[in-house]
């Protein structure tokens, strides 16, 4: 293959504006102290708390809080994995899961018990069979702890968080197919009030910890609701999240370049809100923030344990990434999701300089070194990218972009392998 002039690139600082918590113990003790939840509990009741699969800032230092709060009330607190096929949906996979985050008995200070069965606890108006984690259902209280964040695939007032995790994480594998199945017969919307209703009307559902998160990945909100004040307090929620997501430095990209994916970055391995993807794999539309014309993916994080969900987002890969991947852990959790073109390989090279000369050449008419690039470490952290010459004059008049290093050449070693960020 005839080599490409490659454009020099920027190490360029992008500044978000957005709120910070610097205690998070302090500042989850005050709302769960403030919350009221306390006199609905009575000594000795157990309580499941439920721990998610993804990357959650300071997620076991939160949950150890939650589990000394109910313990200061002298119930008993247990945390049960909510994740729905995650961790190639067996028990073994889930508790793996988990520690990878961090979270063990050890580091949240409460015993964690997992299963995959569940218990059909009620059937919709519409004949959708609501599935319930088992463990959790003996509990005497349940209590959800979740991220409150765009989905990446869906739209509505309530889109990733507090709701979503007593569908998709406490339905565990056979809920979360059934509802994903129903979303091609219903409104993600629908499903989601339906479902949720149940849920909080039959599993003695107590309340929820809502966490926001800002543009640096940090901490920003975190908010007690009870279980009666989900339904009107998500959405305002899900607008803070919204107006907090990181985006790339600009939305017109010839070629972005993607470090690594996982499902504790992101549902879809890298946000499709950032990327641009969220209504179509391949292609940005009018709706999306961004519009990338070719995505070159890099790696697994090794959080993800093989699973390669969204993937198939790309265009181009290498060989390494795709010997990283866990066929059956990723095909479950896409059949899962039904959406199957998530774990699609996308075309594979030998080594980085292959795989970004071939996706330059996919771009249009522009030739190679003037081409707009854009390279990431994750849709998760992005407050330092590179970035080609192409920008160089918008990246000046930006007020939230800063170069950290000037232009050099496109950092490739002499085996082809790019430079992380």
């Amino acid at each position: 293959m005839a080599k490409l002039q490659f454009p020099d690139m920027l190490l360029v600082q992008q500044t978000f504006d957005c709120q910070t918590i610097d205690d998070v113990v302090q500042e989850t003790a005050k709302q769960l102290d403030g919350s009221g939840l306390a006199a609905l509990i009575h000594p000795g009741d157990t309580v499941a708390i439920t721990a998610g699969s993804r990357g959650i800032c300071q997620l076991p230092v939160i949950l150890k809080e939650v589990v000394d709060f109910f313990r200061r009330q002298q119930a008993k607190p247990l945390i049960v994995p909510a994740m729905g096929s995650h961790g190639g949906a067996t028990v073994e996979g889930q508790l793996q899961v988990l520690s990878k985050l961090g979270i063990t008995p050890e580091s949240v200070g409460a015993e964690i018990r997992a299963t995959m069965d569940t218990v059909v606890v009620a059937e919709t108006e519409s004949g959708i069979p609501v599935h319930f984690d088992a463990i959790a259902a003996q509990a005497d209280h349940v209590f959800v702890v979740n991220r409150i964040k765009p989905h990446t695939r869906f739209t509505g007032p309530i889109e990733s968080g507090l709701h979503k995790m007593l569908l998709i994480g406490l339905g565990k594998h056979a809920g979360a197919t059934i509802y994903h199945q129903a979303i091609n017969d219903y409104r993600f919307e629908q499903i989601l009030s339906s479902v949720a209703g149940e849920v909080i009307r039959g599993c003695r559902v107590l309340g929820g910890l809502a966490i926001v998160e800002n543009g640096l990945d940090q901490t920003a909100l975190i908010q007690a609701v009870g279980a009666n004040e989900f339904a009107a307090m998500e959405p305002k929620l899900l607008d803070k999240a919204k107006q907090w997501l990181p985006t790339l430095p600009f939305p017109d990209v010839d070629l972005l370049i993607v470090d690594r994916i996982g499902k504790n970055i992101s549902g879809t391995g890298m946000d499709a809100n950032v990327i641009g993807r969220k209504f179509n794999d391949h292609a940005g539309t009018a709706d999306d923030i961004a519009h990338c014309k070719r995505i070159f993916v890099r790696s697994l994080t090794e959080e993800t344990e093989g699973n390669a969900c969204g993937i198939g987002l790309a265009e181009f890969t290498t060989s390494a990434c795709v010997e990283q991947v866990d066929h059956e852990k990723t095909n479950t959790n896409v059949v899962t999701a039904s959406h199957p073109e998530a774990g699609m390989i996308p075309l594979t090279y030998p080594s980085d300089e292959r795989a970004i000369t071939a996706a330059l050449k996919t771009v249009g008419t522009v030739a190679a070194e003037n081409a707009k690039v854009i390279q990431i470490s994750d849709t998760l952290h992005l407050s330092t990218v590179r970035m080609s010459k192409a920008y160089f004059e918008r990246i000046q008049s930006a007020k939230h972009l800063s170069i950290l290093q000037e232009a050099q050449p496109f950092p490739l070693n002499s085996a082809g392998q790019l430079k992380n960020i």
